[in-house]
């Protein structure tokens, strides 16, 4: 496979993941275990990744480079709550760590596909 079509392949998975969280955690924050009943502002969470996603649909590689320091807090949030949450909370929360790693893992694997084209 070239390395070209690689980072394309690459691209569209962290799309794709990327776009799962976001949806993960807008589902999680209004309606599958909200903090409070009826949703949180806590869904507003989402707007960083939000923000990122035209750049990750790009492929731009800088904007690579940023999400992979801010996934770590989603990471981050998902073990704390995996932690301390009970019931669909933690179970969500658990997705919430899967969703954040592979992303991590897809951004990586641009990157590097992308540097072998370049």
């Amino acid at each position: 496979m070239s390395a070209a079509r690689a980072a394309r392949r690459w691209r569209q998975a962290a799309t794709l993941l990327l776009s799962a969280l976001i949806l993960l955690c807008l589902a999680w924050e209004l309606w599958l275990a909200p903090l409070r009943p009826g949703g949180s502002w806590l869904a507003l969470k989402v707007l960083p990744l939000l923000w990122i996603l035209p750049g990750i649909a790009r492929g731009h590689s800088y904007t690579y480079r940023v999400s992979t320091m801010l996934i770590l807090a989603y990471f981050m949030e998902g073990v704390v709550r995996g932690w301390s949450d009970g019931g669909t909370s933690a179970q969500i929360a658990l997705v919430e760590i899967a969703l954040s790693l592979a992303f991590f893992g897809a951004a990586i694997a641009h990157l590097r596909a992308g540097r072998k084209e370049g």
